[in-house]
């Protein structure tokens, strides 16, 4: 019997430092070969949706120092009290702009807004040009990154790599080769997977993420083995408290 106990213990050991053995942190963009090169990325516009704050500038060929184009630079806040000046896109995908009225821009890109309200101006103003731009980007980091929570950004162009990093990086306990993005798309939400280890990352729709994006970093086999010894950590301690109240009982009864 000794002998067998003196056989078993080498497995014994193995089996100890295989059940410790942490997984090969992964890197980014591992699979570049070349020392230099060059990949195409394809920026696509963002398009507005409901809930959106957009900053909308007018301006003019007027000769009255901007004084007529102020009257169509007047901000609102939609409503609550928020005090982010700005056009809010209402629930129905509508703006209420001054001196024009009520104008549809869920569904359309900067770009083809401000078309729709230079159109509207050009028999009021000499030459206008209107410029827009999103002031509430925001994304949603969540899982195992190191700050998660939501993200509200300066810029409207902002890469996953940049969300990532933004949010602290992703922790020992996540798949940098399995991140779930989740995006809404005409009451639609769509989602998507990215491989932040391969360089088919740049080849990805959601390498490039719009607002309201939410970015799901998920476990790696290492969460899952802590959660088991955590579990069987306090199953132990459950174990051990049950025996020295039996022990007490059987001593003091």
């Amino acid at each position: 019997m000794k002998f067998l106990s003196i056989l078993f213990l080498p497995f014994l050991a193995i089996t100890l430092l295989t059940s410790c053995k942490t997984q090969r942190s992964l890197g980014y963009v591992e699979d570049f070969t070349d020392t230099t090169g060059t990949i195409q990325v394809k920026y696509p516009e963002p398009v507005i949706q409901t809930n959106d704050v957009l900053s909308i500038v007018v301006y003019s060929e007027a000769i009255d120092g901007g004084e007529t184009d102020r009257l169509y630079n007047l901000a609102n806040t939609g409503s609550g009290s928020s005090t982010t000046q700005g056009f809010v896109v209402d629930n129905d995908g509508y703006i209420q702009y001054p001196r024009v009225g009520k104008l549809k821009a869920d569904g359309l890109t900067k770009p083809q807004l401000a078309e729709e309200i230079r159109k509207k101006l050009e028999t009021e103003l000499q030459n206008p040009a209107v410029i827009i731009r999103l002031i509430n980007f925001k994304i949603t980091m969540l899982g195992e990154i190191s700050r998660p929570g939501p993200i509200t950004l300066p810029s409207e162009k902002v890469t996953i790599l940049e969300a990532i990093g933004l949010a602290g990086d992703v922790n020992q306990y996540g798949k940098k080769d399995d991140i779930v993005v989740l995006r809404e798309v005409d009451g639609t939400v769509e989602h998507g997977k990215v491989d932040l280890t391969s360089k088919t990352l740049f080849e990805s729709p959601f390498y490039f993420l719009r607002q309201n994006d939410v970015v799901l970093v998920n476990p790696n086999k290492n969460k899952a083995r802590l959660s088991d010894q955590v579990f069987n950590q306090r199953l132990g301690i459950a174990f051990s408290i049950i025996n020295v109240i039996a022990l007490l009982y059987n001593v003091f009864r």
